[in-house]
């Protein structure tokens, strides 16, 4: 067994490109470090609809040169099975440990492959990459991010010339063509022959974020604003300056790209403890500032933060889709209003009273990017898409941009984002909606739980009948399959799943509270706090986490 595992390390190592992965599986082999060794030749990254994400190092469950390679040569031989055999890869890359390396290993697959592949400038957000590929023509494209992931991770996004992540049957027929490869030395990798591109494909995305404000709206409103460590800040003070917004207060500590992210735990802003910085920034900066707004690293997600009494607090994701939608009514907007299932039922309402179309899709944007007509979409994991024509994708600049003006007309009325908030309480009812979130060492603990929750499923939540189950494995009349379940309660909604991105069970609750008038809404409020909580307990023994 241990004979087997070194041979299979000699064998990548004798292939291996990179001279820092090889010292690195050199040591381990010389050590004999078979626990390590077993951990990284367990198996392969699977590429999936979220394209690759894992630890960087040595190995084929690893993030490398040789994995990037092999997802490369994949991605061009569909490319090109799909009839794209000179056609244009646009590739992005965050500023994370190795994104600048994997995105040139891509170029060179790709040219040698007799694709054109065309490389953005330097580190940039994810919704610039989103925006080259329909800008340009291009026929695919790649980001070279793992988000607000570890700072150990990094990860390998695909978008098809839509504009819009892949999704099934795409994902496998691309995985089917990286198995295939059989080995480096049959992918030829030239050391020239794609382009880098210029500013201008950036300064076509900022020209772009204009169309997103109304032509004489109030810039009123002032902003601290955090990167995260991440890539966004350039872009977003750009396109903050043409709109003629106040300049934002940068949280400095945060403020420029940092692959090791000193500052925070994790660098995704819903994480305990991500937005300290940015509070006390606030908190020091004079005038007060209107709103907080942060991106996460790749500048694709967007996180707001407001005054609540004497303090500083973050909006939930549901929250800022329900003030953007109400903001875009309130605009005119037609066209369709998407978001996926574990997302608040409060949109559907907003977009019935205003006779909108309304589609749940399935989680993450690959799936709200493709409804028909759309005009608006949103996830409660803090993405927005407002500018579909532009950006078929989650974009946290243009979304920061759009709530920071829908802070400023609030400001001219002399109201809030929280006094918009109790109204849409008391029109729709109060819609409250929380998580409860388990990381796990050992992934058989989300399939145990799942399993435990289909073998002996509740009958009640926080006292509260369960009126219907849907097994989502089965697939909906809407949906296609998914590994999730839904319990439908008596004013309330519950959604388990395991995550796609991270080693988590995700559960997503939401319970809805009818308010008669604004003085009702305190009640109402506590009185969904408990229930929430109270379903939290329910379900955690439910499932046995």
């Amino acid at each position: 067994m241990h004979d087997e595992l070194i041979a299979q390390a000699q064998a990548w190592l004798t292939e291996d490109p990179d001279p820092e992965t090889r010292t690195e599986l050199a040591r381990l082999i010389e050590a004999q470090d078979h626990a390590e060794l077993a951990a990284r030749f367990s198996g392969t990254l699977q590429f999936g609809t979220a394209g690759l994400r894992g630890e960087l190092g040595a190995g084929p469950m690893r993030m490398n040169s040789s994995v990037v390679i092999r997802a490369a040569a994949g991605l061009a031989a569909y490319l090109k099975k799909q009839g794209h055999h000179d056609g244009l890869v646009v590739i992005g890359y965050d500023a994370r440990h190795k994104s600048h390396d994997f995105a040139l290993d891509t170029a060179a697959v790709m040219t040698g492959a007799g694709l054109r592949a065309a490389v953005l400038p330097r580190p940039l957000p994810t919704p610039v990459l989103a925006f080259a590929i329909r800008h340009l023509g291009a026929v695919a494209g790649v980001e070279v991010t793992a988000s607000h992931n570890p700072p150990r991770d990094n990860g390998y996004k695909v978008y098809l010339g839509d504009g819009s992540q892949i999704v099934p049957p795409a994902d496998i027929d691309i995985a089917a063509e990286i198995a295939a490869v059989p080995s480096l030395t049959t992918v030829r990798r030239p050391t020239e022959g794609w382009e880098t591109l210029d500013d201008s494909v950036l300064d076509a995305y900022l020209a772009r974020t204009d169309a997103v404000l109304s032509k004489d709206s109030p810039r009123t409103a002032r902003t601290v604003y955090t990167a995260m460590h991440g890539v966004g800040k350039d872009v977003l003070l750009a396109a903050f300056a043409r709109a003629g917004f106040p300049e934002p207060a940068l949280v400095t500590e945060q403020a420029e790209p940092d692959p090791e992210f000193p500052t925070v735990a994790f660098p995704n802003p819903e994480e305990p403890g991500a937005m300290d910085l940015a509070f006390a920034k606030a908190r020091a900066t004079t005038p007060t500032p209107d709103l907080i707004i942060a991106n996460d690293p790749d500048a694709d997600r967007c996180a707001v933060a407001v005054q609540d009494g004497a303090d500083w607090r973050m909006l939930r994701g549901d929250e800022v889709g329900a003030l953007l939608a109400a903001h875009l009514v309130r605009r005119g907007a037609t066209g369709t209003f998407a978001e996926s299932i574990v997302s608040s039922s409060l949109l559907g309402r907003i977009a019935e009273k205003a006779g909108l179309p309304h589609v749940e899709t399935l989680t993450g944007f690959k799936w709200i990017a493709r409804a028909q007509g759309l005009r608006y979409g949103y996830e409660e994991a803090l993405g927005y898409c407002v500018d579909p024509d532009g950006v078929r994708d989650k974009d946290g600049i243009t979304a920061a941009l759009l709530i920071t003006e829908l802070a400023s007309q609030l400001k001219e009325e002399g109201r809030t984002l929280l006094d918009l908030l109790d109204d849409l309480a008391v029109e729709h009812g109060l819609h409250a909606t929380d998580q409860l979130s388990v990381r796990v060492e050992d992934l058989s603990l989300i399939a145990a739980a799942m399993r435990r929750l289909r073998e002996q499923p509740p009958t009640e939540l926080a006292g509260l009948p369960i009126t219907r189950t849907d097994d989502l494995t089965q697939g909906t009349d809407t949906l296609p399959p998914t590994d999730g379940l839904r319990y439908t309660l008596d004013g309330a909604r519950v959604i388990v799943r395991p995550s796609g991105t991270e080693p988590k069970l995700k559960c997503y609750l939401e319970v809805v509270i009818p308010v008669a008038t604004h003085a009702g809404l305190p009640e109402a409020r506590a009185q969904a706090t408990a229930l929430l909580e109270s379903i939290k307990r329910d379900l955690s023994t439910a499932a046995g986490i």
